[in-house]
């Protein structure tokens, strides 16, 4: 025997409230130009941390900035 629809529905689980993190401002300055070292030339952050800025948490997003940081300090020589 089937369980009626109206039963199955009951047994799913609510759906997950995903909380963005929006406390960290995105580094984008919308210049999305990719050199030779796969970095974005605006903001220097890779496809993966471009990708998945929006689902990292605070602690993530601020590694990166300091890696944006760095990637910068080498590219320009600071």
């Amino acid at each position: 025997m089937t369980t009626p629809p109206s039963r199955r529905r009951a047994r799913r689980r609510p759906p997950v409230e995903r909380k963005w993190d929006t406390t960290v401002p995105s580094p984008c300055v919308k210049v999305c130009t990719y050199g030779g070292d796969d970095l974005c030339e605006g903001c220097f952050r890779n496809a993966d941390e471009i990708r998945e800025w929006m689902i990292m948490t605070r602690e993530q997003k601020l590694a990166v900035l300091e890696n944006i940081e760095i990637r910068k300090d080498q590219t320009f020589g600071g």
